[in-house]
């Protein structure tokens, strides 16, 4: 690390979550001033480079909890990468009958019982999207 890195870290502290500073201002990190009324915000890169981070850590978590996941066609699992990245994997597991019928290769039922939930409820027109990769397998 350079020397202003370890500084930097040392002063401002490192921040895992948002919070708030001494300004009371939203800050992430090492002192990133997020705040909508006058913080710098994320740049374009930064967000990418967040977002491809979080998508390894949803496919990866997939993965490691249903074995079939891997067998599945890249609609399907981008499908379930969706709703993993949108409710967590704690919740996509109560789905019970849903990803019975994915690992079952029956993605018309799949599609059925995750429409038969507060989360489509919740999610409208995503919901639909994402039923409709699982039960054709196209995007």
């Amino acid at each position: 690390m350079t020397m202003i890195v370890e500084m930097l870290r040392k002063h401002e502290g490192v921040e895992t979550h948002a919070y708030k500073c001494t300004a009371n201002k939203t800050t992430i990190g090492v002192g990133r001033n997020v705040d909508p009324d006058g913080g710098i915000g994320l740049t374009d890169s930064e967000i990418d480079f967040i977002l491809a981070n979080d998508v390894r850590r949803v496919n990866t978590e997939l993965v490691d909890t249903f074995k079939w996941y891997k067998s599945l066609d890249a609609p399907r699992k981008d499908a379930l990468m969706d709703m993993c990245f949108n409710m967590g994997l704690p919740r996509l597991k109560q789905f019970k009958k849903s990803l019975a019928a994915m690992k079952a290769n029956n993605y018309e039922l799949a599609a059925t019982e995750f429409l038969d939930s507060r989360w489509a409820k919740q999610v409208g027109q995503r919901a639909i999207t994402v039923t409709d990769m699982i039960r054709t397998g196209e995007y």
